[in-house]
């Protein structure tokens, strides 16, 4: 089955949500609720149809600046080392002045990915 897309966006009072290919839309104060209102959505919408939606059946989208206001954490001056990038060209890419290239997208979210996979593999050990 193909992941069902929801594109995001930030708003005043949190996050909104809509699904690119159905007529389904939802809101959320935080990434956590909106997942859940997400699912809850897509479920209503395909009720009539039996079908069952899981997080793993939904792609959640969001476009680079809104992407680096959400994981802050990630640090986009350490991210352009890693990948090569100058930096002042994704800091303009973040701020919205210019857009990356489908390749330059790749190439930033292969980065992004990258660290994820790494975090995700690292065990922290109490010093001694």
């Amino acid at each position: 089955m193909k992941k069902i897309e929801f594109i995001v966006e930030v708003t005043n009072t949190g996050y909104s949500a809509y699904a690119t290919d159905y007529m389904v839309y939802t809101v959320g104060s935080d990434m956590e609720e909106l997942r859940s209102n997400i699912l809850e959505a897509i479920n209503l919408h395909f009720e009539d149809d039996g079908k069952v939606v899981t997080l793993e059946d939904i792609r959640i989208s969001l476009d680079l600046p809104q992407f680096f206001e959400f994981y802050s954490v990630i640090n986009a001056s350490a991210l352009c080392k890693r990948i090569k990038m100058n930096q002042s060209l994704l800091a303009q890419y973040i701020s919205g002045q210019k857009k990356p290239s489908p390749a330059q997208l790749e190439r930033i979210m292969n980065g992004i990915r990258q660290v994820g996979r790494e975090l995700a593999e690292i065990n922290i050990v109490a010093s001694k």
